[in-house]
């Protein structure tokens, strides 16, 4: 007995199901990703949540070692990782300056800081360090603020993903006959309403 001739897809349905392919796999990447920025979105909307936001100062001193200035001029890096070293300072390095009286290098990650002062004439140093919980930590890696390169590669690269996800989303909608005209009246007001906050949060 002969099977029948399996019929080919059309054009239409190989569409449907590359279009949930797609969807289905970039959500399952992008789910932790929509969770944490849909989280951080909301303590960032709301500063003055107490939940693991304290901060912690403290003020560390010291001397540095000779050869922290050769020639006249400060040798930050020697600086720097002098600090790391001795008060556990850590960051990316921001800001630096010097004259003949005083060098300032400041420390920056995200919920964290550390500025340190330096006695040119004699290397005596204080640092205020500046630490700021686990929500301010967490909300900095939202915003990209002092995350470094690589983490703002995976800003983009969620970005890119969770476009991905909304357009894959949105051309199966279209083709489905059934649900189709009603869901885009809906995503069309809720883009009306947005649009209307947004001008009116701007005026």
């Amino acid at each position: 007995m002969t099977r029948p001739a399996v019929r080919p897809r059309s054009a239409k349905a190989q569409w449907n199901v590359w279009l949930r392919w797609l969807h289905t796999y970039t959500s399952m990447i992008s789910l932790l990703v929509v969770l944490f920025f849909a989280l951080t979105g909301i303590t960032l909307n709301h500063p003055d949540w107490l939940f693991g936001s304290q901060q912690v100062q403290r003020e560390v001193t010291g001397t540095l070692p000779a050869g922290w200035i050769q020639q006249g001029q400060v040798n930050w890096l020697t600086v720097a990782e002098e600090l790391r070293a001795t008060q556990g300072l850590k960051g990316r390095v921001g800001d630096t300056r010097a004259d003949d009286q005083e060098a300032d290098i400041s420390f920056a990650a995200p919920g964290y800081s550390a500025d340190a002062f330096i006695d040119v004439k004699t290397g005596t140093y204080k640092v205020n360090v500046l630490e700021q919980g686990s929500v301010a930590v967490l909300n900095d890696l939202h915003k990209g603020r002092d995350a470094g390169t690589a983490w703002k590669w995976v800003i983009d690269l969620s970005g890119a993903i969770l476009t991905l996800v909304s357009v894959t989303g949105i051309g199966i909608l279209l083709l489905l006959k059934k649900t189709r005209t009603q869901a885009l009246g809906v995503m069309g007001l809720a883009s009306v309403i947005t649009i209307m906050l947004a001008l009116r949060a701007m005026s």
